[in-house]
């Protein structure tokens, strides 16, 4: 499956966030990471981040697609991250 996790967390806990999301996804841009993951790992991700935020301070989101065969990612602007993992 393709995912990509997007994140409000607070200050004190970004960089938490931030390199536990990178052992599964690619960073993209700032609070936004993408990838191929396999769905325990996308289990043992979700369990990970539990442990870091506070459900009552900070807001994960993830969209999850099957494939990414009929879908188009375009960007304008300067490039994050890297371009490993492209839609």
């Amino acid at each position: 499956m393709f995912i990509i996790l997007v994140y409000d967390v607070n200050q004190k806990r970004v960089a938490k966030v931030l390199k536990k999301a990178r052992k599964y996804l690619y960073w993209v841009q700032n609070s936004v990471l993408e990838g191929e993951i396999s769905e325990a790992n996308y289990k043992k991700l979700k369990m990970e981040l539990e442990k870091i935020i506070k459900e009552d301070e900070d807001s994960l989101i993830f969209y999850t697609f099957r494939t990414t065969k009929y879908s188009k990612r375009e960007s304008m602007g300067i490039k994050k991250g890297g371009d490993e993992n492209i839609l």
